[in-house]
Parts: C-alpha cells; structure tokens; sequence
C-alpha cells in the first residue's frame, strides 16, 4: 500500500506529513478545541431548538444581530459584542412580541431578521475608512478563534451544561408539552426567556466558527442525524454531541485537503453524514424486514 501511494500518488505522502505538522501549530489546536467545545455546547442548545421547533426563530436570531455587528464595527467596538446585544435583544423582542401583540410570531421574526440585516449593511456602509471584511461572520473561520474566544465559548459550554442537568426535567417537559410543564408548576416563563437568552448566544458564539449563513445548520443537522437512531430527548443530546464533533473535525480536514473554507467544509461533512447514515439505516430496516417476514 505504501509502495502504491508512493509510485502513484508522489503528494500524498507530503499531504499526510503536512497533516500531521499542522496538528502542531496553536491555531489548529485552537480550532479542534473550539470544535469539541461549540459540538457540546450546540448539541445540548441545538436539540432544544428542534424539539421546540424554534428552527426559524434562531434563523431570525441569527441574521438580526448582523445588525449588531454593523453598529459595533461603527462604534469601534468588538463586532461579537455588538452581536450577542443585538441578539440576546432580538431573541427577547420576538417572543414579547408574539405574546403582547397582535403581531403573529413568524411576522415579528420576518421583521427582525431583514431589519438586522438591513441595519449591519447601513452601518458598515458609512463606516469611516476601510470597510473591514466581513467573510468570517458570514461564512466563519474557526482557524481564527483566538484563546479568549475559547475562554468565552467554555464558559458558555459550562453554564449552559449545568443549566441543563439542573433543570433538565422542566426543560424536558417545556420542550414537548409547554401547557403540561405549566400543570406542574414549573417556572415555565422564566425557563423559556432565561432558554431564548442562551439560544441567542450559543447562536452569537458559534457565529465565528461557522459564519451567520451556516450556524442553524450547526443547530440542527448534528440532532437530525442523532434523530435517525433515536427519540429519546437525552440520547438526541449525547448523539448530536458526537455526530457534530465528527463533522466539525472531519470538516477542519477537509477543508485542509481541498483549500476551501473551514465553516462550509464542516457543513458538508454533516450532510455527507446524514447521507451516507440514513442510508445505513434505511437499508438495515429493510432488511430486518425482510428476514421477519421469512
């Protein structure tokens, strides 16, 4: 096999040598770091998110605090900042203003994503001097979380961890049956802000490793995976963790081996293993079938 790759193959030893190198360099380790770090942090936020069918409310979550980035890149002040106010704000105002008005929720969601988005175009627009690129929060770049992020994203992973040991029986029962939650004499308004509030940042977060376009992919894809194999809220939880950790590692490889960005590559490795699991799966079943009709 070596002698193969060697005569046919003259720059796969070379790829593998540089492989391995790569894992040597603070910027890589970074990366995995963060990979493992946003795989456990969105695993346990993002099977909420699909349970709770709030997938197009963190799409309006997630667009609206380009807004914030817009306005903090016009302030001078750090764009993430800028990002988890306009998100944590958009999270709040869309569920105050389904609840308190007569603004339907998929209204208040529509609104609030395209005037984020509207509001972050102006303000960079009239930004004095160079108009700072703004590919890493669109598409993200997870080469280029720092060691403050990762401090930010762990502490975020934590809390957001022993939130969810600690309320996990009324979490369990608001995301399936709110009005149930309600008959046991949960505090179910307080949970579902104080839950929109860490939705809003995981969201904010893991902007810088995937970009805004793919973060609800990040969200959602890992637990749709999980789904294939199981119902069970905490083994949705478990699973997503290990499936979004595979994606985002094999992504980082990837994207290493064909020079493209590290956010879409990481992405693509989900949906390739969503693919390829399903059918796995839908293959097994028919043939347990099979042999159960025999």
């Amino acid at each position: 096999m070596a002698t193969f790759l060697t005569e046919y193959c003259p720059n796969m030893n070379t790829r593998m040598e540089a492989l391995i190198k790569i894992f040597s360099y603070d910027f890589f380790t970074n990366a995995l770091m963060a990979a493992f770090l946003s795989a456990l942090l969105c695993g346990i936020i993002g099977t909420y998110i699909v349970s709770r069918r709030m997938v197009f409310i963190s799409g309006g979550i997630t667009h609206s605090s380009f807004g914030g980035i817009g306005i903090a890149y016009y302030l001078g002040l750090n764009p993430v900042l800028g990002a988890v106010v306009f998100g944590v704000l958009s999270a709040l105002g869309i569920k105050f203003l389904s609840e308190r008005s007569k603004i339907r929720e998929d209204t208040a969601i529509g609104v609030l994503w395209s005037v984020g988005m509207a509001i972050g175009i102006i303000f960079i627009f009239i930004t004095p001097g160079y108009a700072p690129n703004l590919m890493s929060f669109l598409f993200g770049n997870i080469l280029t979380v720092t060691i403050p992020d990762l401090i930010i994203l762990l502490s975020l992973t934590l809390f957001t961890l022993f939130f969810f040991i600690l309320f996990y029986k009324p979490i369990l029962y608001i995301s399936f049956d709110e009005e149930y939650a309600r008959a046991q004499k949960f505090p179910v308004k307080i949970l579902t802000y104080f839950l929109l509030v860490l939705v809003a940042l995981t969201i904010v977060i893991n902007i810088r490793i995937v970009g805004i376009i793919l973060v609800i992919s990040l969200l959602t894809m890992p637990q749709s995976i999980a789904n294939i194999f199981t119902n069970n809220f905490k083994y949705i939880i478990i699973w997503s963790v290990v499936f979004g950790l595979l994606g985002s590692i094999g992504g980082l490889i990837f994207s290493y081996f064909i020079n493209i960005p590290s956010g879409a590559a990481i992405i693509i490795c989900l949906a390739a293993l969503y693919i390829v699991l399903k059918a796995v799966k839908y293959g097994f079943d028919i043939l347990v079938r099979r042999n159960t009709n025999e």
